[in-house]
């Protein structure tokens, strides 16, 4: 059965980055899955987290926060500030962008210093969590490369870009990055989050009332795989185009995605 919007079963919705949309920011992208568009902003604070004082840990950290705004969706949605409260959604995908980008970043390297990246949905149409991932590390990227720029680190602290998508099973087949009425009726659902060299982060995938086979399993990661390097692609065009470029970033886009 063709896909709503016409798209092949491994292809991509229309994917774009612009860098440097929030100015006071260290490094920012909006990021276009399809109509899902998320604001991923990384700020740099001078300081590391208590927990690492009293245990005496070396380096620095990142983490993440992610929110969907109330106007992200048809039915207004109440800000988490209006119940006094973070929904459990929202505190399970931030974890999950911090640790996608701590995954691939030296901390040691980063020094002792806090990157905060916010990603603020402004509108969903599925793959939210997704989208954030890949905006997260390109927003991370620039900040770190204008940290270099400034002499606050000496070497790039990725190790290499990460970037994630979604795929299911709808209507009977493996398909690649579910917009929202994919996402909404898809038999099963998967988000995969891998590293450019081809390694897993992170997989969560669960039978929507349903079960999947160890064929259909296989064939959604061999799609997400497919997706993530042209994400990956992608990314690295964006963090070139943001601004002066270091020689340390130059570098590290060089060695890491085989181009110099």
């Amino acid at each position: 059965m063709p896909r709503s919007d016409g798209r092949e079963p491994g292809q991509l919705r229309p994917v774009s980055f612009v860098p440097d949309v929030a100015p006071h920011a260290a490094g920012s992208v909006l990021v276009s899955f399809g109509n899902t568009r998320v604001i991923c902003a990384a700020t740099v604070q001078e300081d590391i987290p208590r927990w690492m004082k009293a245990q005496s840990v070396a380096g620095g950290w990142v983490t993440a926060e992610y929110s969907m705004l109330p106007y992200s969706t048809p039915d207004r949605k109440t800000r988490d500030i209006a119940r006094g409260k973070l929904d459990g959604r929202s505190s399970e995908i931030q974890r999950l962008i911090g640790r996608a980008l701590r995954a691939v970043t030296d901390l040691k390297k980063l020094g002792p210093r806090t990157v905060w990246v916010d990603c603020d949905v402004l509108q969903a149409d599925g793959g939210t969590r997704t989208a954030s991932i890949t905006g997260g590390c390109v927003a991370l990227a620039i900040a770190l490369n204008g940290l270099i720029g400034a002499g606050g680190v000496s070497e790039f602290p990725l190790t290499q870009l990460v970037a994630a998508v979604s795929a299911g099973v709808w209507e009977g087949s493996p398909v690649l990055d579910l917009d929202y009425p994919e996402d909404r009726d898809a038999a099963v659902d998967f988000n995969v989050v891998m590293t450019e060299d081809g390694n897993f982060v992170e997989l969560q995938g669960s039978g929507e009332e349903n079960v999947f086979t160890a064929a259909e399993m296989e064939a959604m990661l061999m799609l997400s795989r497919t997706g993530i390097e042209e994400l990956v692609g992608k990314q690295r065009e964006a963090i070139l185009s943001a601004g002066k470029t270091t020689e340390e970033t130059l570098t590290f886009l060089g060695s890491n995605l085989g181009t110099s």
